[in-house]
């Protein structure tokens, strides 16, 4: 609790500075974009937290998002599917995907970054194969489709509207927070993150809990680069979802998910979410020359999230 209010006194200073130096960010238009982006990158966000709780890591998301987000259009446009058809045929893609990983990282005990580095290179190449290297999209088709990632909410009495992947990612977020703070099996999840050797001891199911939170981080992954697709209606297979993973790594570290497993809450991860987009918006707002820099602020700032939760852990062994 004491890490995710921090994190929350952070991200309200981020904002108060970004509205101080730009006049642009507290306007309707901008507040909508940031949350659209909150809602996009927090459903990776949270999908990965449960792999990390675990003691793992995804480094595929990116060529997850690629995946999913390149392969719908090039199923609906290029093969002649049916959306349901080709939303069912990628989602399942991704749990069975999560399933593998998850299968040798337990059975064939190989490491998380080593099997999801693989995934990351294998997923995109596929992707760049299938569709030769060209541009997908929807073109003018499939607008009703595409208003799971387009469409907006009015609030009454308000001069913004909830854009409908933010109200997915409060969904979805409510899910996780009750699963893992009332459900037997969170408890067990944060058990074996804790260790997994006397979990196992303990009786629980240990190889399951990290198959399925594999499969649960696949699928989470999968659906954001269908709404991806569907919010910019075009996307190139060698460069869709480049670095995705560093955002939503990012995320769940800021927000008080530790590398080394064990400990993660889903308010931390939605927190730590909205800081790094607004961190990116500050960039273009206050910093537009130096946005080329990006890369680099985000790389410090999973650094001092490491470091910051090194230093939490030694301080609370004392």
């Amino acid at each position: 609790m004491k890490k995710t209010l921090g994190i929350f006194v952070v991200f309200l200073l981020i904002c108060l500075l970004t509205a101080l130096l730009s006049d642009v960010f507290l306007r309707p238009q901008n507040v909508e974009n940031l949350i659209m982006r909150i809602g996009l990158y927090g459903i990776m966000a949270i999908g990965v937290s449960f792999v990390i709780i675990t003691g793992g890591i995804d480094l595929s998301l990116g060529s997850m998002v690629c995946l999913t987000g390149c392969g719908l259009p090039w199923l609906l446009v290029k093969c002649g599917w049916s959306p349901v058809t080709a939303l069912f045929a990628l989602l399942g893609l991704t749990l069975l995907i999560g399933f593998t990983h998850g299968w040798m990282v337990t059975k064939w005990r190989l490491q998380p970054f080593i099997v999801t580095l693989c995934g990351l290179l294998i997923y995109r190449g596929v992707m760049r194969g299938l569709a030769s290297d060209q541009s997908l999209g929807f073109g003018s088709a499939y607008d009703s489709l595409r208003w799971i990632a387009t469409g907006k909410i009015p609030l009454p009495g308000a001069t913004i509207s909830l854009p409908v992947p933010f109200v997915l990612l409060m969904l979805i977020a409510g899910a996780a927070a009750v699963f893992l703070r009332y459900t037997v099996w969170g408890q067990h999840l944060l058990a074996l993150g804790h260790n997994e050797e006397a979990a196992r001891h303990s009786g629980i199911r240990t190889h399951r809990l990290i198959v399925s939170c594999y499969m649960v981080c696949s699928l989470l992954a999968g659906l954001a680069g269908i709404l991806f697709s569907m919010d910019v209606n075009s996307s190139q297979p060698s460069d869709f979802g480049n670095f995705y993973e560093l955002y939503a790594i990012a995320a769940a570290v800021l927000g008080g998910c530790s590398l080394r497993g064990g400990q993660g809450a889903v308010l931390g991860v939605l927190i730590g979410t909205a800081l790094m987009q607004v961190l990116r918006n500050m960039i273009v707002l206050v910093f537009p020359a130096h946005q080329n820099m990006e890369f680099a602020i985000i790389g410090v700032v999973i650094l001092l999230g490491v470091v910051g939760d090194e230093i939490f852990k030694r301080s609370f062994a004392k």
